[in-house]
């Protein structure tokens, strides 16, 4: 089983990370597969921890896609670590061992503390929309744009009959990345090509 969440991760000088990812769950093995190079894989490796954050709040799996990672954060229990201040619920992770892999290592980690904060109480449509959304941004260099196009348009049907401030908010982020991204790709359509820095992929 893969659930989407929000993996919160510290550097040896304390620095925290947010990053939106598909947590693979095998039994009572917890797999987290950053890519390299990214900042969630450094820190681990680096701290040994790391902190999942059980999150309806879809403003933040968006934020982390578009530049705002700055949400409020408080001390993780048993582990040295951050915790999603709006996280419903939070599990506390320990590294156990590494399996390697040129592109995405897995990580496999024990749950060394859970806690419930605050009740879910359901996801509804447009929250679906746009943790949807948020993953096709995170595939912008790999995707046709026909493709992102026609799967916008149909996730965007679920948005604009159930979607609340937080959920409107989330999704024009979304789409201003979206815009951005036509707008270079038709620009650099008629200039040389560069090679670009790459981002942690993540979600």
């Amino acid at each position: 089983m893969i659930q989407e969440l929000i993996v919160t991760t510290q550097n040896t000088a304390g620095e925290t990370h947010l990053a939106p990812m598909g947590i693979h769950l095998r039994g009572d093995e917890i797999i987290i597969l950053p890519f390299k190079p990214s900042t969630t894989l450094n820190n681990i490796v680096e701290s040994k921890v790391a902190v999942l954050n059980y999150c309806d709040d879809v403003r933040v799996f968006a934020g982390c896609l578009t530049g705002r990672r700055l949400w409020p954060l408080q001390a993780a229990e048993l582990v040295n670590g951050q915790v999603l201040t709006c996280a419903l619920s939070h599990t506390e992770l320990e590294l156990v061992r590494i399996e390697d892999d040129e592109t995405r290592p897995k990580l496999f980690c024990k749950a060394v503390h859970s806690v419930n904060h605050a009740p879910f109480k359901g996801f509804n449509r447009a929250q679906y929309s746009v943790l949807e959304a948020a993953i096709l941004i995170s595939r912008l260099n790999w995707l046709p744009m026909e493709k992102i196009d026609a799967e916008i348009a149909y996730l965007r049907i679920g948005l604009e009959k159930t979607a609340g401030d937080r959920e409107l908010e989330a999704w024009s982020w979304l789409m201003q990345v979206i815009d951005a991204h036509k707008s270079h790709k038709s620009s650099s359509d008629t200039q040389p090509k560069l090679d670009q820095p790459k981002a942690e992929q993540t979600l």
